[in-house]
C-alpha cells in the first residue's frame, strides 16, 4: 500500500504513522515491494535475468519502500533499513519502531515479516494489503469468492499451497513458508486492507475489524 502506479502514497504513510505514535506498543515493520518491485522484476526478466536475479531486483524495491516508511515515522524509528533480524531486534531496545524490507532471493516479505515477529517475540502480525480479507479465491476475479472472518493456520496453509507460485513480484494470499512459520510459533495473523485506515487501527488495538483473523 506504500506505493502504487501513480507514486508513493504519502497520505497512507502519514495516517499509519499517527496510529503507531498513539500506541504504547513497539513495532517491527516489513515493507513489501508492491508496484515498484513488480516493475523491477519485470524489467530484469526482459533483460534475460534468472528468477534469482529478478528476486534480487524486487528486493531493492522493498528497501526503497522501507526508506520512505522510516522517513514518515521520523524520530520514533531506527534510521536505517535493517537486513538482519537480530540487529533489528537489538535496535528495538532504543527505538519504538524498526523497519525491514526483503532479505534474500526466494524468501518473500511475508516470510520476512513472520521471521521478524519470531525474532522480536511478537505474538500478533498485521498484514496490510489492497485486499480486505482472506478469500477462498481471488475476489477481484470471482464475485462469488468466499470470505473468511476467522480461520486456522492449517486452513491458511491449504490456500497458500494453491496460490504460491514462488516467482518474484507475483501476488498470492500469504506465502506457504510464512504460513508454516506462523503456525510453528502460534503467531496470530490479522489480514486487513490499507484502504480503510480504521481497520488497521482496530487490528493494532485488538478491537474487532472486518478482515480475517488466523489463529
Amino acid at each position: 500500500m506504500i506505493n502504487k502506479p501513480e507514486g508513493i502514497d504519502y497520505e497512507f504513510l502519514k495516517e499509519v504513522t499517527e496510529i503507531i505514535k498513539d500506541s504504547n506498543e513497539k513495532f517491527g515493520i516489513v515493507t513489501g515491494g508492491g508496484f515498484v518491485a513488480r516493475e523491477y522484476a519485470k524489467k530484469a526478466r526482459e533483460k534475460g535475468a534468472s528468477e534469482f536475479e529478478a528476486d534480487q531486483e524486487a528486493i531493492k524495491g522493498t528497501w526503497e519502500n522501507a526508506k520512505y516508511t522510516i522517513k514518515a515515522l521520523g524520530k520514533i524509528a531506527a534510521p536505517k533499513v535493517f537486513k538482519d533480524f537480530n540487529k533489528a531486534k537489538n535496535a528495538l531496545k532504543k527505538y519504538k519502531v524498526v523497519v525491514m524490507g526483503g532479505t534474500i532471493p526466494g524468501i518473500t516479505t511475508d516470510s520476512d515479516s513472520v521471521l521478524l515477529a519470531e525474532c522480536i517475540g511478537a505474538k500478533k502480525l498485521i498484514n496490510i494489503s489492497n485486499v480486505d480479507a482472506i478469500y477462498d479465491s481471488d475476489p477481484r476475479k470471482n464475485p462469488n469468492a468466499k470470505k473468511f472472518d476467522n480461520m486456522t493456520h492449517e486452513q491458511l496453509i491449504g490456500l497458500a499451497v494453491n496460490s504460491d507460485k514462488r516467482t518474484a513480484g507475483t501476488n498470492f494470499v500469504f506465502d506457504i513458508l510464512a504460513c508454516k512459520l506462523a503456525l510453528r510459533s502460534n503467531i496470530e495473523l490479522h489480514f486487513v486492507t490499507g484502504k480503510k485506515i480504521d481497520e488497521i487501527k482496530n487490528a493494532i488495538r485488538g478491537k474487532e475489524h472486518s478482515g480475517t483473523i488466523v489463529r
